[in-house]
């Protein structure tokens, strides 16, 4: 029985592993050019699919930790398997989404295929981050209702969400130019980063009671989300974060 949270923990890593897989297939196109002259380039044709295992991921996370408080099956063992778990799930799969955009950034412009991997390695930054964030959280027993920086399946997520918003639009605001602009993506690496090695505090979705007086925050929170997904659909992601911080921020609470 005390190993049953530790296989989903691994069916976490396992469904990132998965997402990255599907992140790296590419396939050859062409693209024309004013001249009429025919370039060809591989670009990425599964992003999508992998975000899906991205969130998939995610709510496996969530599981493994209310089985494991369930069946009373907590672990040190198990804390460190879910944070080696989460670097690649919503590290390292998120980070190579990143990289494929900013590969198609770069293969819009005029000369873009020339362009040097050193300008997509940025994207490892947030794996990086990650890992930092994680570590850190590992050696603190303060954040149990509270966390000191994002955590990193909140970043992992809004990455994840990109794709998603590039496949299936939006009714309300066109942002694939945003999307694929290689200084959003640049820009969106340093934000995220910054915000999981930071210190800000930033509320976590636990409750020592269901009272509308002490969790107003999470309570709205989870109404913009619900209205945000209904109008907005993949675009709900992005606004849900941005009012996660905001909300935390507004409403600074001890972590414990």
């Amino acid at each position: 029985m005390k190993q049953i949270p530790n296989i989903f923990t691994l069916i976490n890593l396992f469904l990132g592993c998965i997402a990255i897989v599907f992140a790296l297939q590419t396939k050859t196109i062409s693209i024309y050019t004013e001249s009429d002259l025919s370039s060809h380039f591989n670009i990425p044709e599964e992003l999508s699919v992998a975000a899906y295992f991205i969130f998939a991921a995610a709510v496996v996370d969530f599981l493994d930790g209310f089985v494991a408080r369930l069946l009373k099956a907590t672990s040190d063992m198990g804390k460190q398997l879910d944070s080696l778990s989460d670097v690649v799930s919503f590290g390292v799969a998120p980070s190579v989404i990143l990289y494929q955009l900013l590969r198609i950034s770069f293969i819009k412009e005029e000369s873009g295929l020339d362009t040097s991997m050193a300008w997509l390695l940025p994207a490892f930054l947030v794996a990086c981050a990650g890992a930092y964030r994680l570590a850190r959280f590992n050696i603190d027993n303060s954040q149990t209702y509270g966390f000191k920086g994002v955590p990193i399946p909140a970043a992992g997520l809004l990455i994840a969400s990109f794709p998603l918003i590039l496949h299936f639009g939006n009714s309300f605001i066109n942002i694939n130019e945003w999307l694929t602009n290689k200084w959003v993506l640049y820009t969106v690496i340093a934000v995220v980063s910054g915000l999981m090695v930071s210190t800000l505090p930033l509320m976590a979705l636990k409750f020592k009671d269901y009272s509308v007086k002490n969790n107003l925050p999470k309570y709205t929170l989870l109404a913009i989300a619900v209205v945000a997904g209904i109008l907005l659909q993949w675009l709900a992601v992005p606004v849900v974060f941005i009012v996660y911080i905001i909300l935390s921020l507004l409403n600074k609470q001890p972590q414990s």
